[in-house]
């Protein structure tokens, strides 16, 4: 497996471009499969995970083409999808398949709207937490879905189609919104999804559905109000840029004193972050055509954040930050409310020199005078990206071992900071 090497101590300046959002482009994908026409989608990443689904969704039928660059198409800005679902080939998503991707669960909602039937594998545990189903199958229920639970697989029938219904999510759910409203725009009549996620790639893929042809009320609130339709048509979208990537090296400039332009970034996606950024001391700048992150010589002030569903503190930041915050001046408090189980950067941080306590849901992180080198491991993604930040900080040598994991979410990440002057690279495997 590769890993990256970085030697810390040097200080980010430039300008990184930011990426198409991962989060947003998957359930993009899987949209496809809601209609027989051609959905383009502009700005994709280059990611392991978007190959991956490409690959899941060309099971079901779904003929998916990477155009070739358009005159005057910078590389930076990301690929162009073409996905047709001219003919659902498989309703079934085996074990094997789900099972390298949870997102391609959601495939369930568009296959069970267009052809009546689906079976998909349950995706089986995460490396943060449980993240249970059961508010998806509630969800198609709640539509007129008949579902069994058969051998570690949902088998879901509507012979004479969904219809239209009110759909109270118990809690919030990026996934089970997601599926929701995929099966709702299809479906007979009015829908409404109370306690809906309000993400900004929840309002992506609505925003996309309307292009399609969809009917959608109340996008970027917490109650959608959809009105079905026989069919969907082609259509095209642009991908709205990832605010975890934007955050994420935001903190890395933070961390090295740097002065960097995040390209494309929208501030409006993760205004919650940036007031934690600010609060440390970080100057944030919103200007034209991204946000500017700098920190000139004075030291890091200590924050207390709590994740929490958007517009709230993003829980795929919490790790970020926890890098950030080891070399603050004084004790940080953060408190994570969104998964269990994922603080297991907390150990792998140690090894650079942190000293963080953990009191069941919150990590308080004791600011020390400098990281040191060492080899590390990648637990999960965000994980992955919180030893990188540290170890541009950290003075020495580092290794991050499994950065398999940062292939699946970071477009080019070595690449974007070494141009900013990070000393990084790759040691193939």
């Amino acid at each position: 497996m590769d890993r990256i090497r970085i030697v810390g101590g040097e200080r980010l300046e430039g300008t990184i471009p930011i990426s198409g959002a991962k989060n947003a482009a998957l359930p993009l994908m899987i949209a496809s499969l809601l209609t027989n026409e051609t959905l383009t989608l502009h700005g994709m990443p280059r990611l392991a995970d978007v190959a991956l689904l490409s690959r899941i969704l060309g099971n079901h039928g779904v003929d998916v083409t990477i155009a070739g660059k358009r005159a005057g198409q910078n590389f930076n800005d990301g690929q162009t999808y073409k996905l047709t679902a001219a003919e659902i080939v498989d309703t079934t998503a085996p074990y094997e398949m789900v099972a390298r991707m949870r997102a391609s669960f959601w495939v369930l909602a568009p296959i069970l709207a267009r052809c009546g039937e689906a079976k998909v594998s349950l995706p089986g545990g995460c490396a943060i937490g449980t993240r249970p189903v059961d508010l998806h199958l509630v969800a198609l229920e709640a539509l007129g879905a008949d579902i069994e639970l058969d051998a570690g697989y949902v088998i879901a029938k509507a012979p004479k189609g969904l219809k239209g219904n009110r759909i109270e999510l118990e809690k919030v759910s990026v996934g089970a919104t997601h599926n929701a409203l995929m099966a709702a725009v299809l479906a007979e009549g009015d829908t409404e999804i109370v306690n809906a996620a309000r993400e900004p790639e929840v309002g992506d893929l609505a925003t996309c559905l309307v292009e399609m042809g969809a009917k959608v009320e109340g996008i970027g609130t917490s109650t959608l109000r959809i009105q079905g339709v026989t069919s969907l048509h082609g259509a095209e979208h642009q991908v709205l840029p990832d605010r975890i990537e934007t955050g994420t090296y935001a903190m890395a400039a933070a961390i090295t004193g740097g002065d960097v332009f995040l390209e494309g970034a929208r501030p409006e996606l993760l205004q919650e972050a940036l007031v934690a950024l600010r609060a440390t001391g970080v100057d944030v700048f919103e200007e034209p055509g991204g946000i500017r992150v700098s920190r000139n010589g004075h030291g890091l002030e200590p924050v207390s954040v709590e994740t929490q569903p958007f517009p709230g503190f993003p829980t795929d930041l919490q790790a970020q930050l926890m890098a950030l915050m080891c070399t603050a001046k004084g004790v940080s408090e953060v408190r994570e409310t969104i998964f269990e189980n994922r603080f297991m950067h907390v150990q792998e941080l140690a090894r650079l020199g942190a000293r963080i306590d953990l009191r069941g849901d919150t990590a308080l992180v004791h600011g020390v005078n400098g990281l040191r080198g060492a080899p590390v491991m990648a637990t999960d993604l965000r994980a992955s990206v919180s030893l990188i930040i540290a170890g541009l900080a950290a003075q020495g040598e580092t290794t991050i071992g499994r950065v398999y994991h940062l292939d699946r979410g970071f477009d080019r990440l070595e690449e974007k900071l070494r141009k900013c002057g990070a000393q990084i690279d790759r040691i193939a495997g």
